[in-house]
């Protein structure tokens, strides 16, 4: 049996993971799983799937929402240039397509925050149009079980993998196969203890046969992780706190956050305003960098409000603004902020 067969068996008799944008052929729910999921867990982005549908079951409905409504209802998910992407997308395509979906690959990658991996999942998906996925999940299941040791970060290993994936695809079933081996790999060949006795490829996986697994699939580039330090001055006033908007050119764009000081390290930068210990902290690892966070309570006059980047707001405003996850952190678990508001 070949490859792509015995995946498409295993998918239909052995996996358990059901999702509800699996086995659908409307491109919109399609577009709005692969960009949620993008960087997200399927459990993990799961619920914040089901809200989308249920507030914006049409792109057109998406398209018309307030920019603010829409990253409220992402909060959480994080990586908010894809919120961003989501939104500019779901309006070009009302305006520009009259509300049609684009129904091919080339097509689809046209779209703003549509990639290869995501243009190829619609594609295949919602049109049946013989295009091999090609993500994080392929790489490590080609690698392993075909034994390919060509860096998956190289210029060489992207075209290689990108050619077999295309050449192991069933033509006939896009969609099966490339659900299969996004399932197999989310589910059977995993980062870390993958479940070797459940493969169907057990006997004739190469990496299992030569003791490779932990090695494949390999990368040269090694993840360099920076640290920065965010202070943030929480100004309060009967019963009023200030908040700013973030630039466009960095982490975050466009949410909400206190006044902010960065500094090289830890160390309490020199500041009229701050007096003592932060009252809050805490630490936010993204894909690239580090962030930790320190919160400092200032009980006096607010700064004051002169652009559109500036809002003085009441507690009970919080949800009509979107703010990062450590920021939404430090209003669950401040205390003490509560009693000086």
């Amino acid at each position: 049996m070949s490859f792509s067969k015995q995946l498409i068996q295993w998918n239909r008799y052995s996996n358990l993971r059901e999702l509800p944008w699996k086995k659908i052929k409307d491109p919109y729910k399609i577009w709005l799983s692969e960009i949620i999921l993008q960087q997200t867990r399927a459990l993990q982005g799961l619920p914040y799937y089901e809200k989308f549908i249920k507030k914006y079951p049409t792109i057109q409905l998406l398209a018309q929402a307030p920019e603010q409504e829409v990253f409220s209802l992402w909060q959480g998910l994080g990586y908010y240039s894809r919120c961003r992407n989501l939104i500019a997308t779901a309006k070009y395509i009302v305006e520009q397509c009259k509300g049609v979906f684009p129904n091919n690959y080339n097509d689809l990658l046209k779209l703003k925050g549509v990639g290869p991996y995501t243009a190829a999942a619609i594609a295949s998906f919602a049109f049946n149009e013989p295009v091999a996925v090609v993500d994080g999940n392929v790489y490590r299941v080609l690698s392993r079980v075909l034994g390919i040791s060509t860096p998956i970060d190289s210029n060489e290993g992207k075209k290689e993998f990108a050619s077999l994936a295309q050449q192991l695809l069933d033509k006939k079933q896009p969609a099966s196969y490339n659900q299969a081996i996004m399932d197999f790999g989310a589910t059977i060949c995993l980062p870390k203890n993958p479940s070797c006795n459940q493969c169907p490829f057990e006997a004739s996986c190469v990496a299992l046969q030569k003791q490779i697994i932990t090695t494949l699939p390999v990368k040269t580039k090694k993840l360099e992780i920076k640290t920065r330090h965010f202070h943030y001055l929480v100004f309060t006033h009967k019963n009023k706190f200030y908040i700013q908007q973030r630039g466009e050119k960095d982490i975050w764009p466009a949410l909400w956050e206190f006044y902010l000081l960065e500094s090289e390290d830890d160390c309490i930068p020199k500041n009229e305003w701050i007096s003592e210990k932060p009252i809050y902290t805490h630490s936010q690892k993204l894909t690239h960098r580090v962030i930790k966070s320190y919160y400092y309570l200032v009980n006096e006059k607010l700064p004051k409000v002169n652009k559109v980047e500036n809002a003085i707001i009441k507690h009970s405003q919080i949800g009509e603004y979107t703010f990062s996850n450590s920021i939404m952190m430090f209003f669950k678990n401040s205390h003490y902020l509560y009693e000086n508001l």
